[in-house]
């Protein structure tokens, strides 16, 4: 007589992500989320990028400088939403995760959508990086990725340089803003969003309050607010 043995399928093992790695988009997913909940992966333009540990004066602190200068202008600004390290389905070799992003409801019009489940498909309008260095990918093709998908602006504060480029989508392509003779520039796609450049990057954050709060009390920015109320009613 001869036993059968009933053999139970074997589910074949996800492989980790790993730095370097080149991959779809929908493969990129699928192995993220078998990673640890504390793993912080993008993939730029086809390849995978994981997060080293974060440095605090030179991430972790003036990542929370932006947030505070964001979030201050999104309390003020109904019909705008603000998202710190969203993912975001830009395209098929594309899924970043921004240090921070402001984006017009989808409901008022706004260029990026909120999926089902819970992720950002599309162009936020605005999107703030935190990068090490001029060598970042950041400032090269994490910033093509961007401009291609139409993210209408883009900031990135490069910490060892301390500097600041804040760009603009102008006819497909990036231009970086500059500073009025008083220090600031201006967003031209969320209007009353104000930096004073000079005083964030001395970490004078009185100032860069007090300037933002004179662009939340401008008629640009009224304006705005009264446009994204009408849009929602």
């Amino acid at each position: 007589m001869t036993n059968h043995v009933k053999l139970t399928p074997v589910k074949p093992s996800i492989p980790p992500l790993e730095s370097g790695s080149s991959l779809s988009r929908t493969e990129f997913e699928r192995r993220y989320e078998a990673m640890s909940e504390h793993t912080k992966a993008e993939l730029i333009e086809g390849i995978v990028y994981i997060a080293s540990p974060v440095r605090f004066e030179h991430h972790a602190e003036p990542h929370g400088q932006l947030i505070v200068w964001m979030g201050m202008y999104q309390l003020s600004t109904p019909g705008v939403k603000l998202g710190i390290e969203p993912t975001i389905r830009l395209d098929e070799d594309n899924e970043p995760q921004p240090d921070g992003v402001l984006l017009i409801d989808p409901l008022a019009g706004g260029s990026a959508e909120i999926t089902e489940d819970d992720y950002l498909q599309g162009a936020p309008e605005f999107v703030a990086e935190i990068a090490a260095s001029s060598a970042a990918y950041d400032l090269h093709d994490k910033k093509r990725a961007y401009r291609r998908n139409g993210v209408a602006e883009y900031l990135v504060w490069q910490q060892f340089e301390n500097r600041l480029y804040w760009f603009v989508l102008t006819d497909s392509e990036y231009v970086a803003l500059e500073p009025d003779a008083d220090g600031t520039i201006r967003s031209r796609i969320m209007p009353g969003l104000w930096l004073a450049t000079d005083a964030l990057l001395q970490g004078n954050m009185q100032q860069v309050l007090a300037v933002l709060q004179a662009g939340l009390n401008s008629d640009e920015h009224q304006a705005f607010v009264h446009q994204l109320a009408q849009r929602l009613a």
